[in-house]
């Protein structure tokens, strides 16, 4: 069984690159397009890592980091934030309960290295 990845990301068009990339690594993929969807595809699919944008409607990526950290099971999941707004907000990520933070726009040659570090 492969492992499961879910995507929250706001843009459709970006969400598609992602998950083309990630399914090509060979991982399923969940996506949600807000925050609040985040959390609940989290709670449907227990997916093994969530790559959560931080500027989102309704929900932002930090306050779904937060609730997803909140169930149970949820401790262990890696969760790395997502961001065009570059490494000052890493310090934010890491307070809401991500584990890493990523840079838009994503290099997608430094993604397969991402997943498989927190994979394994």
């Amino acid at each position: 069984m492969s492992k499961k990845v879910l995507i929250a990301e706001d843009y459709a068009d970006t969400r598609t690159m992602m998950r083309y990339l990630i399914q090509h690594y060979g991982y399923e993929v969940v996506e949600a397009a807000d925050g609040q969807e985040a959390v609940d595809k989290a709670c449907q699919n227990h997916p093994d890592l969530i790559l959560m944008d931080i500027s989102m409607p309704i929900l932002d990526g930090l306050a779904a980091t937060q609730r997803i950290r909140s169930l149970d099971g949820f401790g262990k999941v890696p969760i790395i934030a997502v961001t065009a707004y570059g490494k000052s907000y890493y310090r934010q990520a890491i307070e809401a309960g991500c584990d890493d933070l990523i840079n838009k726009p994503l290099d997608f040659d430094n993604l397969e290295p991402i997943l498989q570090q927190y994979l394994g």
